[in-house]
């Protein structure tokens, strides 16, 4: 029932806090079932006893226990606050994300908290995030973008309580999620734009191996040589020199306005000379320079599907939708 572990970054009476909020929450624990003694928790997890009066006393001042005298301490209620606790682990914030994020929260109710982290594609900030809160929530989401090795520390986490989010990696197959489809998102959705797409002389993808899945990299190659079409990939638009019949996909937005920027200094016609096919729809993408063609998932459907499993203690692998959408850029 009471889970504490040593060097994780969590003081042992908070430890011992969440493992009896998570009892009653999930059931183990009603109101007026005994908890074990302060010697017993003490000894079995070889602890100061002023550790273990701590956490006793924090629960008891939120009205969680109370205390018998000469008996010990029962639950007086487990109709808390919050039903559960939630850790989610964005890689960083954007406007789609944001869309994500509201969407997650509304659906959840009002019983839940929801405490979001980034890790800014850092792999050593990863690991602390993880390691400093586990056993302080009752599901972990967490995003791991494109770093390699976070199933080292993920696996230090129960199984069932995890669930992966937007992109997945082998390694992490055995736990539950909602993730994008990279390869066959943008090697279907270019198929669709193939007809435009001949309209150019080269198409250009903008790719950023710290930040990008590799599954979109593949997934253009494969586009590219099933259909023969002239190909480049670059790192970068910063220096690069704008050249009548090229057509970019563009998974940031940071590129995107870059771009735009180049083709009105350049005095060029978006579209007719410079086509664009940007990644992740917002509202801004339907409005600037008379619409962007996108590729992108639904990400208010992503953050409602997940509240959903959440909520019904759901173990599945779902692969969220995702479509091409025309406008004035192609």
């Amino acid at each position: 029932m009471i889970n504490v572990k040593k060097k994780i970054g969590t003081p042992k009476y908070k430890q011992i806090i969440a493992s009896i909020e998570e009892a009653i929450i999930v059931g183990d624990l009603k109101k007026g079932d005994q908890l074990p003694s302060l010697n017993s928790i003490r000894d079995t997890h070889n602890l100061s006893r002023d550790t273990v009066l701590m956490a006793f006393k924090e629960l008891k001042t939120r009205g969680v226990v109370q205390s018998i005298v000469g008996k010990g301490y029962y639950i007086a209620n487990d109709n808390i606050e919050v039903s559960q606790k939630i850790f989610l682990l964005f890689d960083e914030l954007n406007s789609f994300k944001e869309d994500l994020y509201n969407s997650f929260i509304y659906h959840l109710g009002e019983n839940s908290r929801v405490d979001i982290y980034f890790h800014h594609f850092n792999l050593d900030m990863f690991n602390r995030l993880i390691n400093e809160n586990i056993g302080n929530y009752s599901y972990y989401v967490i995003m791991p973008a494109n770093l390699k090795g976070t199933n080292l520390v993920i696996d230090r986490l129960p199984q069932e309580k995890v669930y992966i989010l937007d992109q997945t990696h082998p390694e992490l197959s055995r736990y539950s999620g909602i993730y994008q489809n990279f390869e066959k998102d943008i090697f279907d959705n270019l198929n669709k734009a193939l007809r435009l797409i001949k309209n150019y002389k080269r198409l250009i993808l903008v790719f950023n191996e710290d930040r990008q899945p590799l599954g979109m990299l593949k997934g253009f190659d494969k586009f590219c040589r099933t259909n023969t079409i002239e190909n480049e990939v670059t790192s970068s638009l910063q220096d690069r020199v704008l050249k009548k019949g090229e057509v970019y996909v563009i998974p940031d937005d940071k590129s995107l306005l870059l771009i735009i920027k180049k083709i009105k200094e350049d005095k060029l016609t978006l579209s007719k000379d410079i086509g664009i096919i940007s990644y992740n729809d917002t509202l801004l993408k339907e409005i600037v320079e008379g619409g962007i063609t996108t590729i992108s998932t639904d990400f208010n459907i992503m953050g409602e599907r997940l509240a959903q499993m959440i909520l019904h203690k759901e173990q599945l692998q779902i692969e969220n939708i995702n479509a091409l959408i025309l406008r004035n850029s192609l």
